[in-house]
């Protein structure tokens, strides 16, 4: 034990030698190691500067800021604003911009390196979406189909005349010597043509608002701005690519014209699809109202870039997919949802279009330009002699199928409102030949300056001095709600005894099919099974509430029965709709048709007061047919009122049978002269 204790602190103490000779050596080398850190290293950085860490968002943030004071600042002079229109004062301010920054680039050689220009992918994927999308979803359905066959017209027959019209005359003017233009070719004309035959709905809708020009000149305009889209790419993409080819054949020509069909119908059911889907999805966020916005937003755009993707028409697929989501998309989500919807797409929409203008203002300076003058000027007033034959051979030919003619000074608006906009322009960014490109491009900007500055200015004198019929800032009542639907239900039971299937027909077979069977599948609860004139008096209660809250006119709301969708955070309340009992109705059915008969009575005996004395009892005989079995017309279901009991349909037949009889007896007692007058006057009656 003595010797194991003696080797054990034998070892201890060697080992505490050996450590005691290395930890001066440690503490030297780190001594050293600190002293040479600390000469190298700085002070900490109390302020620091790294611009190209937030350069891009910063200057999208700054563009953003001056299109909105931009906005702001003419809104605040009413006298400027009521001269010259808010897209020319946009393009001013771009050009002003676009030479600042041009004048402090220190680089030049390259005039490109630092003032901005509207490319392509900025102006189709970003910019237009915002504008297309508001436009598409508060779209007024009613005028647009109303006038559906005139606008398809103007759209694709007009724009086809001015592709081939244009491109054909620059063509010829291409061929005299002293234009020195030899070396553009037919195809290349054409495809001019097609880039700037189309008009543009940016500028149709930034000029044509300021004016409030009535509702059938502006949805003629822009509705044949809005589907021109798929005449335009599908003629630029074919052009194109003839002009890479340089030969054409029948097979390329027929294809085109499929590809016409395909571009347009592929893009309407693209967006048919992703709205019937947004609409489905806004069934089941009763308990996730902050996400309903984005709901509409996302699908919206996807619809867009769907379209996009396989070469579609993206702003049909856009327009298709708001008409279609709208009403049911309404029905499901809450009236705060509702305001953002609205007010957002507002704001972005006009955020767009300012940056278009003021970025088209810059993209002028940015250059290069290849000035023509031949070629600049005959653009113009080709443009211009394009338009109103268009315009004036397509509405000699639509006049004789419409009811409600357009008129010379209807037809001078739509020929003078034909604006030019950036999507000319993106489309002639997209050239490649570089000579060419330069040439058409400074073309198309005059062309859009010419028709925004000159025609833009000079619409709203004009639409003054021919006392062009205004819009009319009316509200819409329960009373005109109900005449038109009255109107409605009239025109089609005319058509179907006529047995002229026309638009009332079709309108009153897809407002069935939607009522029996996609308000179920799209709409959540009760207000799939809504009448119409319930919703609309919801409607018309709630905006009368929300002016009333955005004025603080608070103490004299109405009562806010249709505001299901707010809330409480601890029950969910389902709409109450008070029921009648059936004594109680049949008592107003009563009464109303007492009034009904007195009424009927006061009528026939004014009426009678004027017809001979002959007449008159013949015309007692029928009426007394009539008067017992007044009954509620339902134009679809036409059978027996289950509230009168002595009805049956035996005894209908028998009076049916009677009435003949008396009515032939009546006619033999008539001359003929007399006898046909008073079967009009029965064919009245009944």
């Amino acid at each position: 034990e003595e010797k194991t204790s003696t080797l054990s602190l034998t070892v201890f103490l060697f080992i505490l030698r050996n450590v005691t000779m290395i930890f001066p050596r440690l503490k030297i080398h780190a001594l050293s190691d600190s002293q040479q850190h600390h000469n190298n290293t700085k002070a900490f950085p109390v302020l620091s500067f790294n611009f190209e860490h937030v350069r891009k968002p910063f200057e999208i943030s700054l563009w953003i800021l001056l299109a909105l004071l931009m906005k702001l600042g003419f809104h605040l002079i009413p006298r400027v604003s009521h001269i010259v229109p808010e897209s020319c004062l946009l393009i001013v301010v771009g050009l002003l911009v676009g030479g600042v920054i041009k004048a402090l680039d220190s680089d030049a050689s390259d005039t490109n390196s630092s003032v901005p220009v509207l490319n392509t992918k900025l102006f189709f994927l970003y910019l237009l979406p915002p504008i297309i999308l508001d436009a598409g979803y508060f779209l007024p359905i009613r005028h647009f189909t109303e006038n559906l066959g005139t606008i398809l017209m103007f759209a694709v027959v007009g724009t086809l005349w001015n592709a081939f019209f244009i491109g054909g005359m620059m063509y010829g003017v291409c061929q005299i010597e002293a234009a020195q233009l030899g070396d553009v070719d037919l195809l290349s004309c054409l495809l001019f043509g097609s880039i700037i035959s189309a008009v543009d709905p940016v500028a149709v809708l930034a000029v044509f608002e300021e004016i409030h020009i009535n509702e059938l000149l502006y949805i003629l305009v822009f509705g044949e701005s809005l589907l021109n889209d798929a005449v335009t790419v599908v003629l630029y993409h074919l052009f194109e690519e003839f002009s890479h080819a340089g030969t054409v054949t029948i097979t390329d020509a027929f294809l085109g014209v499929i590809c016409f069909f395909v571009v347009s119908l592929g893009g309407v059911m693209i967006g048919l699809i992703y709205g019937i889907v947004g609409a489905f999805t806004s069934r089941f966020t009763l308990h996730s109202r902050v996400i309903e916005p984005l709901f509409v937003f996302l699908y919206s755009y996807m619809a867009y870039l769907s379209a996009e993707v396989f070469h579609l028409s993206g702003i049909m697929s856009l327009i298709a997919c708001g008409v279609a989501m709208r009403p049911y998309v309404e029905a499901n989500i809450s009236h705060k949802s509702y305001t953002t919807i609205k007010y957002f797409m507002k704001m972005w929409s006009s955020v767009s279009e300012t940056l278009i203008f003021i970025f088209l203002g810059v993209s002028t300076v940015a250059g290069p330009h290849v000035w023509n003058w031949t070629f600049v000027i005959f653009t113009v007033i080709l443009c211009l002699v394009s338009r109103v034959l268009g315009v004036v051979g397509l509405t000699f030919i639509i006049n004789k199928f419409r009811i409600v003619k357009l008129t010379k000074k209807d037809q001078f608006i739509v020929a003078y409102g034909g604006l030019r906009g950036a999507i000319a322009f993106s489309l002639g960014f997209l050239l490649t030949d570089t000579h060419m490109k330069t040439m058409f491009l400074t073309a198309i900007i005059t062309v859009i300056f010419f028709t925004v500055f000159v025609q833009g200015m000079t619409i709203r004198p004009l639409v003054e001095l021919l006392a062009v019929k205004k819009k009319k800032e009316t509200k819409r009542s329960i009373n005109e709600e109900i005449h038109t639907q009255f109107l409605d239900h009239l025109l089609t039971g005319i058509e179907d005894v006529c047995g002229h299937y026309g638009h009332h027909h079709w309108k009153d077979k897809l407002n069935r099919f939607n009522k029996t069977y996609v308000k179920k599948c799209l709409i959540s609860g009760e207000r799939s099974t809504e009448p119409q004139l319930i919703s609309f008096y919801n409607k018309m209660e709630l905006r009368q509430a929300m002016m009333l809250v955005e004025s603080g006119s608070l103490a004299v709301l109405p009562s806010l029965t249709s505001m299901q969708n707010i809330q409480p955070r601890d029950t969910v309340k389902q709409r109450v709709i008070p029921s009648i009992s059936k004594r109680r109705e049949e008592e107003i059915r009563k009464m109303l048709r007492s009034n009904l008969q007195k009424t009927r009575q006061r009528v026939r005996k004014s009426f009678t007061s004027r017809l001979p004395h002959r007449h008159i009892h013949a015309l007692s005989l029928v009426m007394s047919c009539f008067v017992p079995q007044l009954r509620s017309y339902s134009r679809h279901d036409l059978m027996m009122d289950p509230f009168e009991e002595d009805l049956s349909e035996v005894k209908f037949r028998k009076q049916r049978v009677e009435m003949g009889r008396r009515v032939r007896l009546t006619e033999t007692h008539l001359n003929v002269h007399n006898s046909l007058s008073f079967k009009g006057m029965l064919h009245c009656f009944y």
